[in-house]
């Protein structure tokens, strides 16, 4: 198994409320409202703001050691133990993927809406967030070759993880204020590099000295007991230290009044016009981000690289993620943040054209190394910018949509890579048609208005 999973882990690397008649309650006297003038405490964080960022450190070690990672080369051993073929195991792979992202998607709004609610969105946090934990630490103790029921423990993790990330999200504006909201979120996505890389670098190393006195089998479940623990310390200031601030007061028949408020929502979309506008804009955008770090190691597959060469790749974007998205945020504090997320689409459409150059190793890692300057700075201004457009007391319900728009984005570009690569033989091209998602998204993006800390519009090029 060492040998197949070090291949394998390569892979890793407002206020508006119609028809109800309620009154929204905004708290006002968040911790740096209205009190941070100078420069001085604008580069202080605030205690929320680190309790806020930790939580993007703390849950990250489950993308890579779960989604992407490991778990997927653990799932196959006991598949393969329990009698399963390779191309039975990799379906089934596939299909608890898409049931769990269908579940999370078809839940986001609804949960997010709820979520709204006075004294609702920190229980649900806290319920996804430990239903994730307790569902990997559960992965220890799967029978061998209980495949059916690893896969089952493995969709309960991701329902866990995706839907707290709804509520973690929503919470954003609750910690901050809209001036620091870029940096805040780019601080977030850029810790979470780190924290994601370090339980992983932590399990290549016993998994490549073996100096424990223990299986591969035991080294794999002991990182799955790391993620855990690491997910669950690291959450315990959120715990303790994010309040939700801007909430709508509770009333009878919550569940129902959320479908209402829902209906509402969608009903009234041109009251949204500029925060669906953006979503649809992100949605082409995104899915070429997303596609380019998930096809980035089959490339290097296809160009003859090792292994080894393709996990060093991997950490090599992880860490050079974390400087550029604290720069991004910083950043846009003087270009603004649609013009930050315009460089990023740029730098994108220039690594979609270069990647017409691999032939390396060399190659390879300038091409990481672009898309290291640009992934982390994107997706934390798309979330920052997004939280601007939308009314505060219907954050939760807004970040449903957003992560309906993210789990679905994940489709057209792997289907446009695999087309353009079967029909001229070369998979490389594929990733230049990618060039066509980018182009679409920064068209769109172009025409979101975006107000400034001015009150003014932002609505073109720098």
């Amino acid at each position: 198994m060492g040998n197949i999973l070090l291949l394998d882990v390569a892979h890793s690397l407002f206020i508006r409320y119609d028809g109800l008649d309620k009154v929204l309650v905004v708290k006002q006297n968040r911790t740096g409202e209205g009190n941070m003038g100078t420069e001085n405490k604008l580069n202080r964080y605030t205690t929320e703001e680190k309790s806020w960022i930790m939580q993007d450190w703390a849950n990250s070690a489950y993308s890579i050691m779960i989604t992407t990672a490991v778990f997927p080369l653990y799932f196959k051993s006991i598949a393969e133990s329990g009698g399963l073929a390779d191309a039975d195991s990799t379906a089934y792979w596939g299909y608890a993927n898409a049931a769990a992202t269908l579940v999370v998607s078809l839940l986001a709004p609804v949960l997010g809406a709820v979520a709204d609610y006075k004294g609702f969105r920190n229980p649900l946090f806290t319920g996804f967030t430990l239903a994730g934990i307790f569902a990997t630490i559960g992965f220890v103790f799967v029978p061998a070759a209980n495949w059916l029921f690893l896969l089952g423990l493995y969709m309960l993790s991701v329902v866990g993880f995706s839907g707290a990330n709804i509520f973690y999200d929503g919470s954003l504006m609750d910690v901050t204020t809209d001036e620091r909201m870029d940096r805040i979120s780019s601080a977030g996505f850029g810790w979470g590099y780190i924290g994601s890389s370090i339980p992983f670098v932590i399990f290549i190393f016993f998994q490549l000295t073996g100096i424990l006195p223990v299986s591969t089998s035991g080294i794999v479940k002991g990182g799955f007991i790391l993620t855990a623990i690491w997910w669950f310390v690291f959450t315990i200031p959120y715990w303790k230290n994010v309040k939700q601030n801007y909430y709508i007061e509770k009333e009878p028949r919550v569940m129902r009044k959320s479908f209402i408020r829902l209906w509402e929502t969608l009903k009234n979309i041109k009251e949204y016009r500029q925060a669906f506008l953006f979503l649809l804009a992100y949605f082409f955008y995104i899915d070429g981000v997303g596609t380019i770090f998930k096809m980035a190691t089959a490339i290097g597959s296809d160009i003859g690289l090792s292994s080894n060469d393709l996990i060093v790749v991997m950490l090599i974007v992880q860490f050079v993620a974390f400087p550029f998205s604290i720069l991004y945020g910083r950043a846009s504090r003087r270009f603004g943040n649609k013009n930050m997320i315009f460089v990023g689409i740029v730098t994108y459409i220039f690594i979609c054209i270069y990647a017409l150059q691999l032939e390396s190793l060399l190659t390879f890692i300038i091409l990481a190394l672009l898309v290291g300057t640009a992934q982390g700075g994107v997706q934390a201004l798309s979330r920052s910018l997004f939280g601007q457009l939308i009314p505060k007391e219907q954050a939760n319900e807004f970040f449903g949509f957003y992560n309906i728009f993210g789990k679905f984005a994940a489709v057209v570009g792997p289907l446009l890579v695999g087309l353009i690569s079967q029909l001229t033989g070369n998979s490389l091209d594929g990733v230049f048609a990618l060039i066509i998602l980018f182009v679409i998204g920064g068209i769109l993006l172009f025409f979101v208005k975006v107000p400034n800390l001015k009150g003014e519009q932002q609505s073109g090029l720098f």
